[in-house]
Order: C-alpha cells, then sequence, then structure tokens
C-alpha cells in the first residue's frame, strides 16, 4: 500500500525533546515500512525515517522559534495534493485544515485527531466536511464531538518495546513527566509526593504560554527537600527516568485524549497513579498496570499500593494492548475499511449529510451565544517559496 503521512512541522519525526504527535507518527512510519508498505512521510527537516522524506520545513518550527505554523502547514499541504494521485491512503496527523482542502479526497483520506475536542471553536469545520473519515485515539476523546461524526475507528496509540525497556526492580521516587500546564496539575504531583513522604522527580518543559502559571504556582512548591525539578528531557533520558520511578503520577484535570506518557511508562514496568479523566479508564487497568484515583487521599494510598503491585504484570499489559506492531495493524485494516467503504465512491460523491450541530451538546449550550529496500527519497522543498501551480490544486 503507498501510504502518506502528514506529520505536524512544530518538531522533527522523531522529536528531539517533546512532542508527542511527531513521536507517534514516527512510530507508526517505520512499522509500516517494516510490514513493506510504501511509506512518504511530510515533515520537518530533522526527520529521521525510513520512508521516503519530504522535508517541508527547513527545521522544527518550535525548536526554529517560530510560533505561528500556518502558512508552513498550508505549503505542506499544496505539496502532499500535488502528490496525492501517488498514494493510495493520506493520513493526516494535524487536525483541522485537511477538512477544507482534501475534502475531495475524502475517499482516501483519514485524520488522526490527537488533540482535545471539547473546545466548541473548533467544531464548526467537522460539521461543515462531514464526508472526511475521522481516528480517535481514545473512545472518550470522541464524547464533545456530534453523534454522526464520520468516525472509521478508535485506535490507541502503541510503541516499539525497546523505547523503554522494562525495569523488574523500579526504584525509590515518583515521576511527573510531560508539560507544566495548569490542566497537567503538577500542583497535584507535589502534594502527592509531600503527603506519601516520597521524593518527587519532574521532567517537564514550560512552554511560554505557561510561563506566569509555572512562576507563580508552581516554582514557588519546588523548594521542598522532596521536589526535584529536572526541566525537560530527551528520548533515552526519559527511559531511565521512567524505568526507575516507583510510579508514575499523572494527576490530570482535563479530559485527556489520550495521555501517550502512560503506556511509555507501562513499557518500563512503572505503575500509573491517575485521575479519573478522559481516556486514562481506557489505557489503565485498574490495580494492573496502575491504580485509578479520584482525590488525593486516595492517590497518596496508591502511592504504598504501588510499592506491592508486580512491575511483570504491567508490562504485560503493555505488550497485550499498547505495542506499535498492534497500533500499525489497527491502522492498516482501517486503511482497507475506508478504501472498500469508497469502493463505489457514492458516499463521497452525494452531498453532506447535515451534522447535529455540536452547539446542541449538553457542554457547549452555555457558549451557544458566543509513510524497498533501497535508501528513502529525501527530496527538500525550498523554504518559504511558492509552489509552482499544478492542475491538482
Amino acid at each position: 500500500m503507498r501510504i502518506a503521512l502528514v506529520a505536524p512541522l512544530a518538531e522533527a519525526v522523531p522529536p528531539k525533546l517533546y512532542g508527542g504527535t511527531e513521536r507517534v507518527v514516527s512510530w507508526l512510519a517505520e512499522e509500516l515500512v517494516r510490514q513493506g508498505h510504501k511509506v512518504t512521510l511530510f515533515a520537518s527537516g530533522g526527520s529521521q525515517t525510513e520512508a521516503d522524506l519530504v522535508v517541508c520545513a527547513p527545521q522544527s518550527l518550535r525548536l526554529a522559534g517560530i510560533p505561528d505554523h500556518l502558512g508552513s502547514t498550508l505549503a505542506m499541504l499544496r505539496e502532499v495534493r500535488r502528490r496525492a494521485d501517488g498514494f493510495d491512503i493520506i493520513h493526516f496527523h494535524i487536525d483541522l485544515l485537511p477538512n477544507a482542502l482534501f475534502h475531495d479526497f475524502a475517499h482516501k483520506c483519514l485524520t488522526t485527531l490527537h488533540g482535545r475536542l471539547d473546545r466548541p471553536d473548533i467544531l464548526p469545520l467537522y460539521e461543515a466536511y462531514p464526508e472526511m473519515p475521522l481516528v480517535s485515539i481514545s473512545n472518550a476523546q470522541r464524547l464533545p464531538m456530534p453523534a454522526n461524526a464520520n468516525w472509521l475507528a478508535t485506535i490507541s496509540h502503541g510503541l516499539p518495546s525497546h523505547v523503554c525497556p522494562f525495569d523488574l526492580e523500579g526504584g525509590d521516587y515518583l515521576a511527573f513527566l510531560g508539560r507544566i500546564s495548569p490542566e497537567k496539575r503538577p500542583d497535584r504531583a507535589i502534594e502527592i509526593a509531600k503527603r506519601a513522604g516520597m521524593p518527587l522527580k519532574i521532567a517537564a518543559k514550560v512552554d511560554v504560554v505557561d510561563l506566569t502559571f509555572f512562576k507563580a504556582e508552581i516554582e514557588p512548591l519546588l523548594d521542598h527537600p522532596l521536589i526535584e525539578f529536572i526541566g525537560e528531557i530527551n528520548e533515552s533520558q526519559k527511559c531511565q527516568f521512567l524505568g526507575k520511578a516507583r510510579a508514575l503520577l499523572f494527576p490530570i484535570d482535563w479530559p485527556e485524549p489520550f495521555g501517550l506518557v502512560m503506556i511509555e511508562a507501562m513499557s518500563a514496568g512503572t505503575p500509573v497513579i491517575a485521575w479519573r479523566n478522559g481516556s486514562v479508564p481506557e489505557v489503565v487497568t485498574d490495580h494492573v498496570s496502575g491504580v485509578i484515583v479520584d482525590s488525593l487521599d486516595a492517590a497518596v494510598a496508591a502511592v504504598r499500593e504501588t510499592a506491592t503491585m508486580s512491575r511483570a504484570a504491567v508490562r504485560g499489559e503493555f505488550e497485550a494492548r499498547f505495542t506499535v506492531a498492534r497500533m500499525a495493524r489497527n491502522y492498516v485494516a482501517a486503511y482497507r475499511s475506508l478504501l472498500a467503504r469508497a469502493s463505489s465512491r457514492t458516499e463521497f460523491a452525494a452531498p453532506p449529510r447535515p451534522l447535529t450541530s455540536a452547539w446542541e451538546h449538553p457542554r457547549y449550550r452555555p457558549l451557544a451565544s458566543i509513510r524497498s529496500g533501497a535508501r528513502p527519497q529525501i527530496i527538500v522543498i525550498p523554504a518559504y517559496q511558492p509552489i509552482a501551480p499544478t492542475g491538482g490544486a
């Protein structure tokens, strides 16, 4: 199968530091290539892949200090459109924009939605293009969307077993990994560690938009002998960080669509203590791969429970449910389902069916008033230069 994977340009694929979506795209691309598919990856410079790579920005835009990615992303999509006839499947990982630009290719396009869908400002575009097939990364992620949205599948993330190697022994500290932001609740993690009398290591980046929150709410809490703020770490550092932890704290206060760090910890054999929000009950098997809690008291008790949990059982849950081979097989099944569904193309030739208005969802009523054995081909698009017009666009 000839598959195009279209990645965000914020980070390289795989990312050098933080970047969950780009990491998932990397794992998927390499596994699809390993399984014998012809994969073309559209991504930023600095990306490394066995797929054919089309470089769509000189380097990752975040590390380049470019905050607005719209122009670069639109230029990338123009190139994808120009090559569209060369692919059986075009698989987007950039959320909104493909709907407006690829609705006439809906018979062979799908978009994996990686972010939260409970913001009313994004829903009108999904309503306007109901012919565009969508993939969710958890069932919980779907909840804010109209009931008759064009869902093709729910496919949870998966990662290679060697990325976070199994560590039988674990360690004597709690881990918080990801991003400092109000909805990730690092303050809860700090309070849990203090109450449990267990050291906490925080490996997290602080985005510019969250700097005020960090300075005002979190930095004052770091001056404690049990608390160590490490900052942003790379992939190799993350493996040891998670593997040597007693447990991962995932005290989120928002509808997390998936939570990649949970399965990274599970791969290492480290149990997860997580709040019952978003996808958590779909990812964590309670009292097997972790403990699902609803309060600080329950989280403190869970710290004690994780001391006696079987790390081999945690790893077993990962191997049974969250490997990259499983994820890739599920995506290939979705691709084939889409192509079979579109064999007559009548579904896509018909006028778009109306969707139940997103504003009718109870959550939004108050807001209604407002990727051959040959070496990969690498093709570079000149930075920020117009692409010559073709008949495809």
